[in-house]
């Protein structure tokens, strides 16, 4: 294989306050959990169905950690771009060696989006500002609509 691509885009709402803390670095990370949901119909009942992923999020730019601490609460609904990280460590009760897998947003290939909340004056966060900024609007964003008009 020539190349490798890992990158997760999500769209969900906070399952509570970021928090923010302090590494040994004196630099400042924040960390919360996004719900993604997906919903259907059953197709014997007729009856909507939902089922809630959740994501463990991490965040290592301190100007986008400084905007999550000032702007996102519980609620919020957000897009983020990142990459998956597993980590690995000992759960010290038992002496079992455990893994966490976080979606992290750091360097050049991760963004930041409100999309609702308390900051609808914020549109648009990205890490990368050397980078061309995505229109202000939604149209970066995977849109489920399909009945758009086709120009050929």
């Amino acid at each position: 294989m020539a190349g490798s691509l890992n990158k997760v885009l999500l769209i969900g709402r906070l399952g509570a306050d970021p928090e923010i803390k302090q590494m040994v670095n004196g630099k400042n990370v924040a960390r919360f959990s996004l719900a993604t949901s997906n919903t259907w119909k059953d197709k014997n009942t007729g009856e909507k169905k939902e089922k809630t992923e959740w994501h463990r999020v991490v965040v290592f730019n301190e100007g986008l950690v400084k905007l999550i601490q000032q702007y996102v609460k519980k609620g919020a609904q957000v897009y983020i771009e990142g990459q998956l990280t597993t980590r690995k460590w000992r759960d010290e009760k038992n002496g079992i060696d455990k893994y966490s897998t976080d979606v992290v947003l750091q360097g050049f290939n991760s963004a930041f989006k409100i999309l609702s909340g308390k900051s609808n004056q914020i549109e648009n966060l990205q890490e990368d500002k050397s980078e061309k900024s995505p229109p202000s609007n939604d149209e970066n964003l995977p849109s489920s609509d399909l009945d758009d008009e086709i120009p050929f």
